[in-house]
Order: C-alpha cells, then sequence, then structure tokens
C-alpha cells in the first residue's frame, strides 16, 4: 500500500461524522478538489482510484442526506449528484474567501482534508519530500493557498494549461500538513522516516568529510615524503638542523598519519602549527 493510501485510510476511519456542520465544510473541500467534474450541467461526478476515497466521499453524502449510488467506470470509483440534492446543504463554494474569513479553525481543517481526500497525494517519504493537491479550477489556487497558510501551512502554487495545484516539498511542512488534518498516524511514521533520513544525511557527511580529509593528509603526506626522498638522494638531508630531520623521519615512518598525531611522536612534543611549519621548512629547503 502507498503512503497515500495508508494516509487516506486513516482518514476514512476518523470518527467525526456526528459534527453534521464538519461533514458539511469537509464535503466542500471534495467540491474544490481535481477528481470533480462539472461539464455536465447540473450534475456533479467525483471519480477516484482509491476505495478509500470513494468511501469517505459517501459517507459524507449520506451522512447529509444526499441522494447518490457508487458505479464503476474502468478502473475509477464514480459518484454523480445532482446539484439541486446539494443546494442548500453544503457552504456554498462561490463563497470560499468569506469562509476562510469567518469560519472556526476546526470547519477550515475539515476542508483541507476534503480537499486532500478528493485529489491530495504525498510520495513516499523514504524517497522525496512532496505532497500536492490537484485543484478543479485555477481560481481556487490562491484561496485554498490563503487557507493553509492561515492555518499554518506554506505551500507553492503551479498553474500549466491543464492542471492546477499547490504543494510542498518541505519535511516539515508535511508533517505540519498531515497533523492539521488530523492524520496523526502518519504523522508519526513520517517523523520516525524524516528522522532516520536526517542522520543518516549526518553519517554520509561525516564520513564524506573525513574521506576528504584523510584524502587531504595522504596528498600532503606524499609531496612531503618526496621533498624528504629528494634532500637525500641529493646529500642535503644531513645538513638539515635535528628539528627538521626528527620529523622527516617520523613521516617517513608514518605516511598517512596527521600532523597532530606525528606532533605527539616527538622528544618534545609540538602542535599541529608547528609540525606543518618544520615540514613546510623541508619542502622550500628540497625546492630551493
Amino acid at each position: 500500500m502507498s503512503f497515500s493510501s495508508e494516509i487516506k485510510q486513516e482518514l476514512n476511519k476518523t470518527s467525526n461524522l456526528a459534527n453534521k456542520e464538519i461533514v458539511k465544510y469537509e464535503l466542500l473541500g471534495y467540491l474544490i478538489s481535481g477528481n470533480i467534474d462539472e461539464t455536465t450541467k447540473n450534475v456533479i461526478k467525483f471519480s477516484t482510484e482509491s476505495d478509500y476515497n470513494i468511501n469517505r466521499f459517501s459517507k459524507l453524502l449520506a451522512n447529509l442526506n444526499i441522494n447518490h449510488n457508487i458505479e464503476i467506470s474502468g478502473k475509477n470509483f464514480v459518484i454523480k449528484l445532482k446539484v439541486k440534492d446539494m443546494e442548500g446543504k453544503i457552504p456554498d463554494k462561490e463563497n470560499l474567501n468569506e469562509i476562510i474569513n469567518e469560519s472556526k479553525e476546526e470547519y477550515l481543517r475539515a476542508i483541507v482534508r476534503g480537499i486532500f481526500l478528493g485529489s491530495g497525494s504525498i510520495n513516499n517519504p523514504e524517497n522525496k519530500y512532496h505532497l500536492e493537491i490537484v485543484l478543479n479550477d485555477e481560481i481556487y489556487l490562491e484561496k485554498v493557498a490563503e487557507l493553509l497558510k492561515k492555518l499554518g501551512v506554506n505551500v507553492k502554487k503551479m498553474a500549466t494549461k491543464n492542471k492546477y495545484s499547490v504543494y510542498i516539498k518541505e519535511g516539515e511542512e508535511i508533517s505540519k500538513f498531515l497533523a492539521l488534518i488530523g492524520a496523526n498516524k502518519a504523522v508519526m511514521n513520517f517523523e520516525d522516516i524524516r528522522i532516520q533520513k536526517e542522520m543518516r544525511g549526518k553519517v554520509n557527511r561525516l564520513v564524506n568529510c573525513e574521506a576528504a580529509n584523510l584524502n587531504k593528509t595522504i596528498n600532503a603526506s606524499v609531496e612531503q615524503i618526496a621533498a624528504i626522498r629528494k634532500l637525500q638522494q641529493s646529500g642535503k638531508f644531513n645538513k638539515l638542523d635535528d628539528n627538521l630531520k626528527e620529523i622527516a623521519m617520523l613521516r617517513l615512518e608514518n605516511p598517512n598519519m596527521s600532523l597532530v598525531d606525528l606532533g605527539k611522536l616527538l622528544q618534545q612534543p609540538v602542535g599541529k602549527s608547528g609540525v606543518n611549519y618544520r615540514l613546510k621548512k623541508i619542502m622550500e629547503i628540497a625546492n630551493g
């Protein structure tokens, strides 16, 4: 089962149907969603491949005593409604601005839940963060974005020739959205995955950083050893002062050791900067 299906299954079981006002506003959300077709005069058609979507939609309609039947068309479940059967039973979506500004927060949350159930989707967060809700008309883009902003969730808008949607690509915002619509189990699952991904990311960054530092140490060591060998072959090595000879021999014996650890092996230990100074001096003499 996909992550989207798990969320819709959870929401389908939400037992808030006793509150008819919430039912009305959730149903309003469905009617704004992208799976609504109003091209046939005086008829509204809702179609979806999700049995959780169609079951929840049917429950809402039944709760308000709105006549309907579930049909099957190919892979889709379909419910057709007569506009007149819905008149006066739900808020008018043409007044969405007033609804956003004047309604209680629980009603606004119900609208968002209905929109998501109607035509929302979310990727498996193991792969990437992407939540999207398709709307059935461009006029709802600004209004839905404004509604979500009022509820504390920031979304981006997309409008193409045949598609209008709001979407979220940030993990924290998706988590807030799921909590907003009442998908509490999904929030916990999402956060578990998000924490694991962040931990894996930190581990990978640390490993990459350590690998980069190791490569840097090895590359520098190769150059230092080459300079020391050059001095030995030219006979200049024995002319070096004792401090430079000591660090040179330690570098030859410990080609992969860090400067800090090399400094600790000296008869009179010095820090990283002291070791670095001596090795640079050796390289200057060798290349001089």
